[in-house]
């Protein structure tokens, strides 16, 4: 299929969505790998619209890789099983296209986890010759090794539950009633399988601690930290208000004191985007300022601590003037191109400030 200078194929083996420029010899030149993952329930049409306008502003350097692999109920088998899934796919179109360089992850909701989890099984580490300057330079981030052999650029969350879903107001739509968070807690497995409690933290598997708290440092042969950490750039993209699926302070890896005072702009590239904020690494917990705050529990600070040693440029954005505000969920990734279009900002923020 062929529209406005994008080509697009859909696979009929797994239904996963390529999209490059229609222009061969643009095609010829993309070097860098970019892997859109969906979230819970979702499908590989959530991200058309951002694969499309990612193409047609970058025609020259990105392939668009839009997985399928974890669509619909598949999206319930849990993080580790989706992450397993989403990395042997990546693998099998990296090894379609020997001319990949580059590779970077954009990712909507649980999608986030999933992606986070994908990186940390394709890692890997730096030649034997570079491991000593490595080590000096740990402090510094800018590790050399690969995801996938690749060169890891850019990764992207949108809206994505890094904190989990258990903490107060981390799901909005409970209303921050202690009581119902308790009770969703005990039955969301009911509902989201496997998935629900990876993110409500009351997996144990084989006495293990819950996945998410695993996946703030490097465990067994999982380097999750070493491969968030030898990405050039990340980003949290969250909503501030009227997601009622994924709370401000989980999505944007942040303390309930960190939250920013923003109010509305009036920025007209990206009316909806209110603040943004470049948070450093932070290397130990003097470094970090740790304090102790009664809003949160032991396993929400390690896990906010452990997200904290690297950097972060984090975007927040408000789509409280907007006629579907109670959808910013699906709004801020434009997962219908008529309804969710106010979105459009985001994902042009997004591709301004895409390394290729």
């Amino acid at each position: 299929m062929e529209e406005k200078n994008v080509c697009a194929s859909e696979s009929v083996v797994d239904g996963s969505r390529d999209v490059w420029s229609s222009e061969p010899s643009l095609a010829s030149s993309a070097d860098h790998l970019v892997v859109m993952v969906n979230g819970i329930l979702g499908s590989t049409a959530d991200w058309k619209y951002a694969a499309e306008q990612f193409v047609r502003e970058l025609p020259d350097k990105v392939f668009v890789h839009c997985s399928e692999r974890n669509v619909s109920v598949l999206t319930l088998d849990g993080v580790d099983v989706m992450g397993e899934r989403l990395a042997q796919e990546v693998l099998q179109v990296i090894q379609n296209k020997p001319n990949m360089r580059k590779i970077s992850f954009v990712a909507h909701s649980v999608g986030g986890l999933v992606a986070r989890y994908v990186i940390g099984r394709l890692y890997r580490p730096p030649e034997k010759g570079n491991m000593e300057d490595l080590c000096n330079k740990e402090s510094k981030e800018g590790s050399m090794g690969t995801i996938g052999g690749l060169e890891a650029m850019n990764f992207i969350t949108v809206a994505s539950p890094h904190l989990g879903s258990r903490g107060n107001k981390q799901v909005p739509f409970l209303f921050g009633v202690p009581a119902f968070e308790k009770l969703a807690s005990g039955v969301i497995h009911l509902i989201f399988r496997r998935t629900g409690r990876h993110l409500f933290l009351t997996d144990d598997d084989e006495g293990k601690p819950p996945l998410l708290e695993r996946m703030v440092e490097d465990y067994g042969d999982l380097y999750f930290m070493s491969a968030l950490r030898t990405f050039k750039c990340r980003f949290a993209y969250s909503n501030v208000d009227y997601d009622h699926i994924v709370g401000w302070r989980t999505s944007s890896i942040r303390r309930e004191s960190e939250l920013a005072n923003w109010k509305d702009t009036i920025n007209e590239k990206y009316p909806h985007i209110v603040y943004e904020e470049h948070c450093k690494a932070c290397c130990d917990a003097e470094q970090c300022d740790i304090t102790e705050d009664n809003s949160s529990d032991k396993i929400e600070e390690k896990l906010v601590t452990g997200l904290s040693r690297v950097s972060w440029e984090k975007v927040d954005v408000s789509f409280r003037n907007s006629k579907y505000r109670f959808a910013a969920h699906s709004i801020i990734q434009v997962k219908d191109q008529i309804t969710h279009i106010e979105g459009a900002d985001v994902i042009q923020h997004m591709i301004d400030h895409f390394l290729v």
